[in-house]
């Protein structure tokens, strides 16, 4: 296949994606692809980040695994990766709209040769990074790309909480955090948010109280509170009193969440915090967890005006902040032998040693808590990681 020397791929791609719906965007990605010589198709990853799917499937094509996969690596380790198989030479490319993990695109080219060519290579990357943003664009206004997704339908809780969540991972110069909620197509009461400066990290994670669709609007309401207080400018004590507020006034008694709200000073490190009722924070640094947050401690929200205080930690360079909610230390095995702070400390150090990023790592997680349980959650599990970096460690 020949390149067109005439088309940049990245114009093509701006051109042909105006008005377009999301169904089209595989057409436009091989319309690009054309003007570098080689075929890109799309595959996204699955809610359940276990899979990826291609958006123009053979008919005897079966998903990717992300586990099991040459494909699957170049996701976990968002690194460009080539097959050299003779009859058929193709890169993978991680697919990001800015660090969020999307899925990959499988790049045929011609030769061999081409798998190395540098300007290939740049190409390659520059295409992805645009097609992350259209990906998540057209999901705006479509739901093709989120059926190919999406395993099975989500009830509407799990849709309420969904359509409130922020990007699962983003991050600013040397700063990156990211969530995952499992179970994806069922979520009760869990939800976290955050808001990122030029300056500032502002994070939530929160657990509302059941299981159920009114859990969910109970988060759904402290989500929009918190958002509120942020927006109007508010610190940490003003947001908890806004998000206790709302949910004493709209529920009957009784009706809390527990939460921990926290902001890291960019430039400083230093983090402020506060407890309402939830799992301790957890530090990690070298590999190792050094401090178990257990200041600024107060009563769920929801259940009124309690005395609060703002707690302080000083974070270094290329520490890892870990909030969780009790679904993952709580989740228990057949046995009724719960996973438990010490495998939770366990699994991190192991995670670090590794080099896993945090995307990776809060996906790995998840996945060991389900399968403590065999598969089957008792409740929701829900992990928030954030880290305190340089910009090199955040990019591909």
């Amino acid at each position: 296949m020949s390149s067109d020397p005439t088309r940049d791929p990245l114009l093509t791609l701006l051109e042909q994606a105006e008005l377009a719906p999301p169904e089209r965007l595989p057409a436009i990605t091989l319309a690009a692809g054309r003007a570098i010589g080689a075929r890109i198709t799309i595959h996204l990853v699955d809610f359940d980040q276990r899979h990826l799917h291609s958006l123009t499937p053979a008919d005897d094509a079966a998903p990717l695994g992300v586990d099991t996969t040459l494909a699957g690596r170049a996701f976990r380790q968002v690194r460009t990766l080539p097959s050299a198989a003779a009859d058929r030479p193709r890169l993978w490319v991680p697919l990001l709209d800015g660090v969020e993990r999307l899925g990959v695109l499988e790049v045929e080219v011609p030769d061999v040769a081409d798998l190395h060519d540098p300007d290939l290579l740049v190409q390659c990357r520059r295409i992805s990074m645009l097609l992350g943003h259209l990906v998540v664009l057209t999901s705006q206004y479509g739901d093709a790309l989120d059926l190919v997704r999406l395993r099975r339908p989500r009830t509407a809780a799990g849709e309420l909480i969904w359509s409130l969540l922020p990007p699962l991972t983003a991050g600013v110069d040397g700063f990156v955090v990211t969530g995952v909620l499992e179970p994806c197509y069922d979520v009760g009461g869990d939800a976290f948010d955050y808001s990122l400066s030029e300056t500032t990290a502002t994070l939530l994670l929160m657990d509302a109280v059941g299981h159920d669709l009114r859990s969910g609007l109970v988060a759904a309401t402290a989500l929009a509170a918190h958002r509120s207080a942020r927006h109007a400018g508010l610190g940490l004590r003003e947001q908890a009193v806004l998000i206790d507020e709302m949910i004493s006034r709209q529920f009957s008694p009784g009706t809390f969440v527990t939460a921990v709200l926290a902001e890291v000073d960019l430039g400083s490190g230093r983090l402020r915090y506060l407890n309402a009722g939830h799992p301790h924070p957890l530090v990690m640094r070298g590999g190792k967890i050094v401090r178990s947050l257990t200041g600024g401690h107060r009563v769920p929200l929801g259940l009124g005006p309690r005395e609060l205080t703002v707690a302080e930690e000083m974070l270094q360079p290329d520490d890892w902040l870990v909030m969780h909610t009790d679904g993952i230390t709580e989740a228990r095995d057949e046995a009724g032998e719960f996973f438990g702070d010490a495998r939770l400390v366990d699994f991190l150090r192991r995670e670090a040693a590794a080099g896993h990023p945090p995307p990776e790592t809060a996906r790995r997680l998840v996945h060991a808590v389900l399968d403590h349980q065999d598969g089957k959650l008792q409740d929701d599990a829900t992990v928030l990681l954030a880290r305190w970096t340089s910009r090199r460690e955040l990019l591909p």
